[in-house]
C-alpha cells in the first residue's frame, strides 16, 4: 500500500511531507510505526473513486499539485478574461456560454454550456425552469446570490482548449453572515474536470438546502417523448437522470481540489467489432440502424428504443443487415422508478409519480417533464398501424357528438324546469349553492424548487 501512495506523490512532495513532520527528540525516528505514516498519507490524497463514468481524486492544503489546479485570472490574458455582468448582479440566473472546443460529457461532445449564479453547470439542451435537478457541472451547487454584494462576479475564461468558471467572493442569499464563497470548475478538452476551491468559510454539509439544493458533483440525463392522447398534437418531454457523481462535502475546504478523470464509455467506439468486444465498464451493444455503440442509456436513449436497438442487439453479430424491408416499430417496457416527475406548464409545476419507458433509473432518479406542443403529421406508429379504407375515429366521433348533445338537452330543460319551479327541492338546492357560497381555491405559485431563468449573451 505504501508503494501505491507512493507513486500518487512526487518525490519532492512526498519529501516535504516527512520535512514538515516533527518527532519528540527521545523517540527514534525508525521507531515510528508504519501505520502511522499510511494514515498521514491517505488523509492528505485520497484514492481514486471509481464512479463508472469518472474516476474522482481530492487533493488537501498540504499537496502541491493542489496549487496548481487553481486557476489564477491575473496571470490569464486580459481580452479573453470574461466577467458577466448579469450573472454578476442578479440571483437565480443562467447564461449560454458558447464553448470554442468540443467538450466530452459523459462521451457526449458539447459546444455549449449554461453557467447559473448558483455555483453550477448545466449542460442540457432542454431549457426548464429547474436546472439544479440534473445534467449539471456542480463545484458547489448552494443558494449564491451576487447581487448582495459588490464584491461579488461571476468570471470564465476560455483559452481553446479549456475553459474556466470561477464564482468569485459570492454569498449564500439566506445567510450573508457566513462570508463569502470563491471556488471554480475547469473543463478541459480531453473530458477532464477540476474543481478548486480558495475560500469556503463554513463545511459544506452545514449549508441550508431549504431554499435551493446543495450539490457537489456530476450528473447527466436522456430525454424521452411521450404522444398524450387526451391531448391531439401535444408531446411530452421526460427528462430521465441515468447517472450521477455525488463528491463527499466534508473533503471540500479552503485551498482544496477535485480532479475528475472521464472513463472510457461506449460512445467512443465507432465500429461494429471494437464496440461489442470492448472490455470497459460497461455492456456495449452495436446498433446496425443506427451505425451506434451504446450501452443503452445515453442521451440518445431515444434514437436506441425508437430503431429497436435492444432487440438487434441481443445476438451480439456484427454481419450487416438488411433492413430496407423492415418497418419502423417502437418497443416500450417500463420500470418502476424511484424519483419523482415533475411536469411544468408556464411558470407552474405539479409532482406526479410516472413510469419511465424502457428505463433502469438510479435510486434517485430525477425525472423532468415539459408540454411541448408538436405540429408534425401523423407518427410512423400510426402511420404503420393505419388500414386503408378504415375509420376507426369516426365512431368514436359521433359518439361523443351525440353525448355532448344529450347532455345541453338535459341542461336545457333543468333550467326551464327550475325557472317555472322556484320552490323546488332542485331550485333550492342549487340555491345554497351558488357561485357566491362556493369556498375560494388557494393555490400555490411554483414547486418548490428553485427557478433560474435565462438571460442574454454579454
Amino acid at each position: 500500500m505504501l508503494n501505491k501512495l507512493q507513486r500518487n506523490l512526487n518525490s519532492s512532495t512526498f519529501l516535504s511531507l516527512f520535512s514538515s513532520m516533527t518527532f519528540s527528540t527521545n523517540i527514534d525516528f525508525l521507531e515510528i510505526s508504519s501505520a502511522s505514516i499510511l494514515f498521514f498519507l491517505f488523509f492528505l490524497l485520497q484514492e481514486d473513486t471509481d464512479h463508472n463514468y469518472y474516476t474522482s481524486k481530492t487533493y488537501s492544503p498540504s499537496i502541491a499539485l493542489t496549487k496548481d489546479l487553481w486557476v489564477n485570472f491575473e496571470q490569464m490574458e486580459k481580452d479573453k478574461v470574461k466577467i458577466h455582468g448579469i450573472l454578476s448582479n442578479t440571483h437565480r440566473q443562467a447564461a449560454r456560454v458558447n464553448l470554442s472546443f468540443d467538450f466530452p460529457f459523459y462521451g457526449h461532445f458539447l459546444r455549449e454550456i449554461t453557467v447559473a449564479t448558483g455555483g453550477f453547470i448545466y449542460t442540457g439542451d432542454v431549457l426548464h425552469r429547474m436546472l439544479t435537478a440534473t445534467q449539471y457541472i456542480a463545484p458547489l451547487m448552494a443558494n449564491f446570490d451576487p447581487s448582495v454584494s459588490r464584491n461579488s462576479t461571476v468570471i470564465y475564461f476560455d483559452n481553446g482548449t479549456a475553459l474556466v468558471v470561477q464564482w468569485d467572493h459570492v454569498h449564500l442569499q439566506d445567510n450573508y453572515n457566513l462570508g463569502s464563497f470563491t471556488f471554480q470548475a475547469t473543463l478541459h478538452d480531453t473530458g477532464r474536470i477540476v474543481f478548486a476551491y480558495k475560500e469556503i468559510p463554513v463545511e459544506v454539509s452545514q449549508i441550508s438546502s431549504v431554499n435551493h439544493p446543495v450539490k457537489v458533483g456530476l450528473s447527466d440525463a436522456f430525454v424521452v417523448v411521450h404522444k398524450i392522447q387526451q391531448i391531439p398534437n401535444v408531446r411530452r418531454r421526460t427528462i430521465y437522470e441515468y447517472h450521477r457523481v455525488e463528491l463527499t462535502k466534508t473533503r471540500i475546504t479552503n485551498s482544496t481540489a477535485v480532479e475528475i478523470t472521464p472513463l472510457p464509455t461506449c460512445l467512443q467506439f465507432t465500429s461494429c467489432g471494437p464496440c461489442i468486444s470492448s472490455q470497459i465498464n460497461f455492456n456495449c451493444s452495436w446498433c446496425h440502424r443506427l451505425n451506434r455503440c451504446s450501452s443503452g442509456f445515453d442521451r440518445h436513449r431515444q434514437d436506441w428504443v425508437d430503431n429497436s436497438c435492444p432487440d438487434e442487439t441481443k445476438d451480439k453479430m456484427c454481419d450487416i443487415m438488411d433492413t430496407t424491408n423492415r418497418y419502423a416499430t417502437t418497443i416500450v417496457t417500463r420500470a418502476t422508478p424511484r424519483g419523482e416527475e415533475v411536469t411544468a406548464t408556464g411558470d407552474t409545476a405539479t409532482l406526479a409519480t410516472s413510469q419511465p419507458p424502457t428505463s433502469i433509473p438510479t435510486d434517485d432518479d430525477t425525472k423532468i417533464a415539459l408540454h411541448l406542443r408538436d405540429n408534425q403529421g401523423i407518427s410512423g406508429e400510426s402511420a404503420v398501424d393505419r388500414v386503408p379504407g378504415e375509420h376507426p375515429l369516426h365512431t368514436g366521433l359521433i359518439l361523443g357528438i351525440l353525448l355532448v348533445m344529450l347532455v345541453m338537452i338535459a341542461g336545457v330543460l333543468i333550467t326551464i324546469y327550475i325557472y317555472h319551479h322556484p320552490t323546488s327541492a332542485a331550485s333550492l338546492f342549487l340555491l345554497e349553492r351558488r357561485p357566491n357560497r362556493w369556498p375560494a381555491m388557494k393555490f400555490r405559485r411554483g414547486s418548490g424548487h428553485p427557478a433560474y431563468a435565462e438571460v442574454e449573451p454579454c
